[in-house]
């Protein structure tokens, strides 16, 4: 297993980190059902099958199973005797978690909340990664993060990042946070796929440039990249996207990503889904790869991509296959910026 620095922070986390959204869905607990009810013997078998393949790093929510996730996480974690020092526990706040109005969004007293009820369910008494989960067109930007800061500061969390937020918005928070001394986003989760590459437009330059760590979630596009889709195929009954069609995924584009990894799979002896999480564990912008599972043996074949190295010919191809469309004004920078690709200056005459 590879550890790489989280974001610019002294912490190394696993390139490979273990979701756990298909931790504790019930019955009644709605999509959370379709995408997991793992109960807490298989929870500590694969937790504990993660930890034995060198993973250090693991994520969930508060409002993934309505909190069931974050319990069974830290519950498999005392039931291993996992030395709370090797584990980095990431979590996310913002969604609903109760009827009231205040029982969502990043306001600072929901952030107050909500993260004591998390470190109950852990069963911790600090959270490694604390990270707000969506964007809230209500709460102003730096009243999230002096909350943020001050629970730092309070030693309930050691750094702070951020989910599902446009480039701006981060950029914007980055310079309240050096304006005013707080504590600064350091890791953005984000979709990311060989299918889903529109991070790349805006998001991954200003990661690079900020030196935060990107951590993707549904590196597998909800299972769409698993290898048992294709062109026509029904999708298998016990697979997410049979009931949770979900992130959008343009399908033409997908197909042809899945003919190309399926050649190169075949080829290396490797599946698919292996394929594609070693594409992203490639690129230089991926800090950790979220990986969910419900079976040892998918979470097994998962693992294994930290150990495929692709060659520069095979991820050259799957760019090829995988490219973004062109769209303004990406197109338009390349184009003017032709001229000032940096070499050396010679001045003429």
């Amino acid at each position: 297993m590879k550890y790489n620095q989280m974001g610019r922070t002294g912490l190394y986390v696993s390139e490979i980190c273990l979701g756990t959204m298909t931790f504790g869905g019930n019955a009644d607990a709605g999509m959370w059902k379709a995408i997991g009810a793992l109960e807490q013997p298989i929870v500590n078998e694969i937790v504990g099958a993660a930890l034995a393949a060198g993973v250090n790093f693991f994520d969930t929510a508060d409002v993934y199973s309505f909190g069931e996730s974050e319990r069974r996480l830290g519950q498999a974690l005392k039931d291993l005797g996992a030395p709370r020092k090797d584990v980095v526990i990431a979590t996310k706040v913002y969604g609903n978690m109760g009827p009231g109005p205040n029982d969502r969004g990043a306001s600072r007293g929901h952030i107050m909340d909500s993260v004591q009820a998390s470190l109950e369910r852990l069963q911790t008494d600090h959270i490694d990664l604390y990270q707000i989960h969506a964007t809230d067109p209500v709460t102003p930007i730096e009243e999230t993060l002096r909350a943020l800061d001050d629970l730092t500061r309070q030693g309930l969390v050691r750094y702070v990042g951020v989910s599902n937020w446009t480039a701006w918005r981060i950029a914007k928070a980055l310079g309240i946070s050096e304006r005013k001394g707080y504590a600064r986003f350091e890791t953005l989760q984000a979709y990311y796929s060989i299918a889903g590459r529109d991070l790349e437009r805006e998001l991954v330059p200003m990661l690079t440039e900020e030196k935060l760590g990107l951590m993707v979630w549904s590196p597998l596009a909800g299972g769409l990249l698993s290898g048992k889709f294709g062109p026509g195929s029904a999708a298998p009954n016990n697979a997410r996207r049979a009931s949770f069609d979900f992130p959008p995924v343009e399908k033409d584009r997908a197909w042809a990503c899945v003919a190309a990894m399926r050649e190169i799979g075949d080829a290396r002896g490797a599946s698919v889904a292996r394929v594609a999480l070693a594409w992203l564990l490639a690129k230089p912008a991926v800090m950790s790869v979220i990986i969910g599972a419900k079976t040892l043996e998918q979470l097994d074949d998962n693992l294994a991509a930290a150990d495929l190295s692709l060659s520069p010919e095979e991820i050259a191809r799957l760019d090829a296959v995988s490219a973004l469309p062109p769209e303004y004004p990406g197109w338009m920078l390349a184009m003017q910026a032709a001229a000032r690709v940096p070499a050396p200056f010679v001045k003429k005459g």
